[in-house]
């Protein structure tokens, strides 16, 4: 028997033991990450969130300071005393209460111009077909492009051959020939309704505007209620349409009005903030009231399209 023959096989490599696994540290956990995420983003709203609301704390708290304290330095972020008189002179100062009722008389008749006008043209672009109904939409999109001030003299020329100067006709009537951002906003979520509603409803014997009024209506509520409340907001805090066209200071609007505070040689910044906290409540109060309808009809928006 040969040598080689002889030999007896290398026994395999006995394997070293593995290593034990390093646990983890809790800072390197993906528990622990999450949280210093979520803490971030917590800082990040809340530091957001006071830049918003200080401005409205400041002018709340002008509102009841003494004048020695308004320009002072280092601000005063607590006053001493409140100064309640503010507000019962503050709104005597001028004539508030009818600057506030022009507002509402302007606001109120822009929702319904936006309310009526928008919602026709918004449905004729999604749920009727007709040709160079997409191109005409574009068209509407695109005049978003165009300032206000751009259009603003050829309107004024226009309107005062009207004999429109110095009535509300020119900031209201506008408002029922429509809106590109309403009209799209509300084309959006039309988009998101089942055609088979309109088509069996024609089965049915309706015809389109009984379709709109029965059908389509009611169920774009939170999209029509968040069109009435920007179109409120809009004209509530409208300055420059009330100022070009309203010459009267008895047709004047409260953003036009709050500037009578402001003369040449005194401003009365304690009974200007007065009033302009006054005149922020019924925006504040209406958003309260309309918040959930209003976030609803923004997140159904734009679904499918």
């Amino acid at each position: 028997m040969s040598r080689i023959a002889l030999e007896k096989p290398a026994a395999p490599p006995v394997p070293a033991a593995a290593a034990p696994m390093r646990r983890p540290r809790f800072w390197q956990t993906t528990i622990f990450r999450g949280r210093v995420a979520e803490v971030i983003l917590q800082v990040v709203l809340f530091a957001i969130g006071v830049t918003f609301v200080l401005p409205l704390y400041w002018m709340i708290l002008t509102s009841i300071k003494p004048d020695s304290q308004i320009f002072v330095y280092p601000p005063v972020w607590w006053p001493a005393r409140f100064v309640w008189s503010n507000y019962p002179q503050g709104l005597t100062y001028v004539p508030f209460f009818l600057y506030m009722r022009n507002t509402v008389f302007y606001a109120g008749f822009a929702v319904v111009g936006a309310l009526f006008s928008n919602p026709l043209a918004a449905y004729s672009f999604s749920r009727i077909s007709w040709p160079g109904r997409n191109v005409l939409f574009i068209i509407t999109i695109s005049t978003l492009m165009l300032p206000y001030t751009v259009t603003l003299i050829p309107l004024f020329v226009i309107y005062r051959h009207l004999g429109w100067v110095n009535t509300y006709l020119p900031l209201i009537i506008p408002t029922f020939l429509g809106s590109p951002f309403y009209i799209f906003l509300l084309r959006q979520f039309m988009l998101t309704i089942p055609k088979e509603l309109s088509e069996a409803a024609r089965m049915d014997g309706a015809n389109e505007f009984g379709i709109y009024w029965r059908i389509i209506l009611p169920l774009i509520r939170p999209a029509l209620a968040a069109v009435a409340l920007f179109e409120f907001i809009r004209a509530w805090k409208d300055f420059l349409g009330p100022l070009i066209y309203l010459n009267s200071d008895k047709l004047y609007v409260i953003s036009v009005g709050l500037q009578q505070y402001k003369q040449e040689f005194n401003t009365q910044w304690a009974f200007l903030m007065a009033a302009s906290t006054t005149a922020t409540v019924p925006i504040i109060i209406l958003f309260y009231l309309t918040q959930r309808t209003f976030i609803q009809g923004i997140t159904l928006t734009g679904i499918k399209g």
